[in-house]
């Protein structure tokens, strides 16, 4: 991965935070947290 590709890729994922939050508030933040750690926990085992 390119630096230019993670910089866009973080952009991405900070701007759709942004977004939810702005939307939606932060009332669900720890749920996505929690999938977020599931997801990277799933990945882990994949590697």
């Amino acid at each position: 991965m390119t630096n230019r590709l993670a910089i866009i890729l973080g952009l991405l994922i900070l701007g759709a935070v942004a977004l939810d939050y702005a939307m939606y508030g932060s009332e669900h933040f720890i749920f996505l947290g929690r999938k977020m750690f599931v997801l990277m926990d799933w990945l882990a085992f994949w590697r």
